[in-house]
């Protein structure tokens, strides 16, 4: 299991966690054929004679597959198989025209690696937040299957052939997670390095980014429990509704004396539950065999490092420099590599500010908040990295106080002004930084609170916070905190 992940038991039982997740590559033809892959076109238009597995077509790979598959290897620290076999996985399904799926069974071509992320305080029981490592077991290129339709209402079914051949990178874990919400913090950061290195689009909504969970439960230190699939998870929301019912579901029917048969489930939203779809398959049901139609894949080590020297900078990596060069926590540098937007955005303001942990704070906070309000992203924010900088070059030098600083954001966010500078002026949010006038409020404040000044003098440290209170009512919020802070504990003392 994960070398810091610590077990949360449920109802007395251990939680065990295994992922699969099929990422669409975004290539512009398919795996084995030359028909395109573009969403959304009519049924049945971008399916040629090979993905229609008409006689006589033979499938040839795509290199640009391939390419995306090294790109995911190298992002994941694993090894690049210089040799790796196409397999048949044999089974019918309506939608699947030759009788079998072009996979990879014995020899992958992306093995091992791991995906480190962030559990957030609120998850971890330990009231802290803490890093986490999910092993891979694999990851293997094949190819989609179709899709079945299912018009109920007029007792007719029909099959659309698009995505018949559309290339998928199958990314497997080892059983490594222990909560929903580690589940659902891994595939948010493999959704994050996937789009991040450009080999998949990431759109759940479109099918591009799919999940099955395998889910079990047993007494701590006993053998793994029987795992039931859960299919299609196509958001995080989801993923986390479907794996807490899945986990009280298979306690209950234990402990009401029922053993668990391995299956595999979907999630139906509109009940919150899940519901066995079928049976699960082992290995050997599908009677897998290297296809006679292909020859092994190669791959030889200087197409690795061509890759590798065109790979953009990766998360880990960026997150690494930001701690070394802006002196950043961990935590923080992790959660500014959510996209590649978000860190740019983050070092633009920080040097034009000198500011960086400041402009961390804002950007976690403020930025963040607003942008899941509006359901945005990065590339939406209407404050400029500009401009927030230049709003925390005033906090810094103490032109404006946080919360006047808040004001101004908003002005920008709304787009109720655009300099910094003159939305302060016009607002009138400078901070009082004229230590007589400061000096001439605390005097009123003490001698018109002496009960409270009286008190602190017998060591009551409350009275302070009030008479702080009182001053900066007084001088109508813009007294500098911190200089309140220093004149009157001076005063009182």
């Amino acid at each position: 299991m994960s070398n810091t992940s610590k077990s949360l038991l449920v109802h007395g039982y251990e939680v065990v966690i295994g992922f699969e997740t099929h990422t669409q590559l975004a290539t512009q033809s398919k795996i084995f054929s030359r028909a395109p892959t573009a969403f959304g076109a009519e049924p049945n238009t971008q399916a040629c004679a090979v993905d229609l597995a008409l006689p006589g077509t033979l499938p040839v790979m795509n290199k640009a597959a391939v390419e995306l598959a090294i790109r995911l290897g190298l992002a994941l620290g694993s090894h690049i198989a210089e040799q790796s076999v196409f397999a048949r996985k044999n089974y019918f399904y309506p939608d699947l025209p030759k009788g079998y799926q072009i996979s990879q069974f014995e020899i992958p071509v992306v093995q091992g690696g791991e995906v480190s992320f962030f559990l957030g305080a609120h998850s971890t029981g330990s009231g802290q937040s803490e890093k986490r490592t999910v092993r891979l077991v694999r990851a293997h290129l094949e190819e989609d299957a179709g899709k079945s339709l299912h018009e109920d209402f007029i007792g007719q079914s029909g099959i659309d052939l698009n995505r018949a051949g559309t290339p998928l990178l199958e990314i497997v874990t080892e059983p490594d997670m222990r909560s929903s919400a580690e589940a659902v913090a891994y595939a948010k950061e493999l959704h994050k390095i996937v789009t991040w290195i450009g080999i998949c689009d990431g759109n759940m909504q479109e099918g591009s980014f799919r999940c099955d969970a395998n889910v079990s439960v047993r007494k701590p230190g006993a053998e793994l429990g029987t795992r039931r699939e859960i299919k299609n998870l196509n958001s995080f929301k989801f993923m986390q509704q479907a794996i807490d019912y899945e986990i009280r579901w298979q306690i209950e029917e234990i402990e009401d004396g029922r053993a668990i048969q391995q299956a595999t489930v979907l999630f139906d939203p509109d009940t919150g539950e899940t519901r066995a779809m079928r049976t699960k398959e082992d290995a050997a049901d599908y009677r897998y065999f290297p296809d006679p139609d292909l020859p092994p894949l190669v791959i030889a080590r200087d197409w690795v490092e061509q890759v590798r020297a065109n790979m953009p900078e990766l998360p880990r990596a960026m997150a690494e420099r930001l701690v070394r060069d802006y002196g950043l926590p961990e935590y923080d540098a992790t959660t500014l590599t959510q996209s590649p937007a978000m860190a740019a955005y983050f070092e633009t303001a920080a040097k034009a500010s000198g500011q960086a942990k400041l402009v961390s704070n804002w950007i976690m906070g403020e930025v963040s908040r607003r942008l899941n309000a509006d359901e945005g992203d990065m590339a939406s924010v209407p404050v400029s990295a500009a401009q927030l900088a230049a709003l925390i070059a005033r906090i810094a030098d103490g032109t404006i106080s946080n919360n006047a600083a808040k004001q101004v954001f908003d002005a920008l966010w709304t787009g109720d002004g655009s300099d910094v500078d003159a939305v302060i002026e016009t607002k009138g949010l400078k901070q009082m930084n004229d230590t007589g006038a400061l000096e001439k409020i605390i005097d009123e404040v003490m001698a018109a609170n002496a009960d409270n000044v009286a008190q602190f003098r017998a060591g009551k440290e409350k009275a302070f916070n009030a008479l702080v209170g009182q001053v900066m009512k007084a001088s109508k919020g813009k007294a500098n905190p911190q200089q309140v802070n220093d004149v009157l504990r001076r005063k009182l003392q």
